[in-house]
């Protein structure tokens, strides 16, 4: 299938996200790649990589990869590992977790409460006030949509304020989630052969294992500040299959592709595998957000 083409003579980009239209996912990408996209919902990351990877259905990702109060989601740094994806950009996304109802209904008619497991966890104080059966799905917008659908008047979902204008809810109560500091870091990727070199990159996510020798991984740390680069993000991951042995995540942010390039050249001689997700450009957080008043 063809992309569509605007007036001037743009392609529409087809973007795969978890989720459905309202979610966060979908707020993700629009500010990183405007609002002429066009989103393709896939019920989870699994089916995200699936799409992705075939140039005949989307042309890049937005998923999420870590959240300031629920930490690292750990099944998709596995699913990039175990893809050839690349990581073109980061948006960092300040989340904010509404109560939306369905219009007219008040607080005292809400008997149940739907909404992503994640978004139920960061609103867990609010929820505790009320004495309302609490209902885990899949996505955030899709809870939204059902009690459009549904003209639920004794069910409430917990979303974002863009699903609330895409399926005509109320927001009877905003910012629910308890850490105020609620950001979620996504990361958008492309298929290895689409990607392009992206200008002024700073920012690089890598994977390598060591050979598990007493101070090997000290040893790549030591050189990697010895570059002069923040090691902004250091994650480990059990290695399947072996008895207690690790590879390790970390995201590297630098000056210049040349002070990447020196350093990633003395760590692949204490490395046993070194692989390259992808060099981008660091996002500062919240600096991007949508405008409020855009039409769907």
């Amino acid at each position: 299938m063809n992309n569509p083409i605007l007036n001037n003579h743009t392609p529409i980009k087809k973007i795969a996200i978890q989720g459905y239209e309202g979610s966060f996912h979908q707020e993700a990408a629009l500010n990183f790649f405007g609002e002429h996209i066009t989103i393709l919902p896939c019920d989870n990351f699994p089916e995200v990589f699936k799409v992705v990877d075939d140039a005949a259905q989307s042309d890049a990702a937005v998923i999420a990869i870590e959240n300031s109060i629920v930490g690292s989601i750990l099944p998709n740094y596995n699913l990039l590992q175990e893809s050839k994806l690349i990581i073109t950009g980061e948006i960092y996304l300040n989340i904010s977790q509404n109560l939306l109802v369905y219009p007219g209904v008040r607080i005292e008619d809400v008997r149940e409460v739907r909404s992503h497991h994640m978004a139920i966890r960061q609103c867990r104080n609010y929820l505790l006030d009320f004495d309302w059966k609490v209902i885990e799905t899949e996505d955030t917008a899709l809870s939204a949509k059902h009690i459009r659908q549904h003209h639920s008047k004794h069910i409430a979902a917990i979303a974002s304020k863009l699903a609330a204008d895409m399926y005509g809810l109320e927001i009877l109560a905003p910012d629910i989630h308890t850490m105020k500091t609620n950001y979620t870091r996504f990361l958008v990727l492309e298929r290895e052969k689409q990607a392009m070199p992206v200008p002024d990159a700073n920012k690089a996510s890598v994977n390598f294992n060591t050979n598990h020798s007493m101070g090997s991984l000290a040893k790549v740390l030591t050189a990697i500040a010895d570059g002069g680069i923040n090691l902004s993000k250091l994650q480990s991951f059990p290695i399947p299959g072996s008895e207690w042995l690790y590879s390790f995540h970390v995201d590297m942010e630098f000056d210049s592709i040349e002070q990447f390039d020196k350093v990633i050249n003395m760590i692949r001689s204490l490395t046993v595998e070194l692989k390259i997700y992808g060099v981008y450009k660091r996002e500062v957080p919240f600096k991007k957000k949508i405008n409020d008043q855009r039409k769907y």
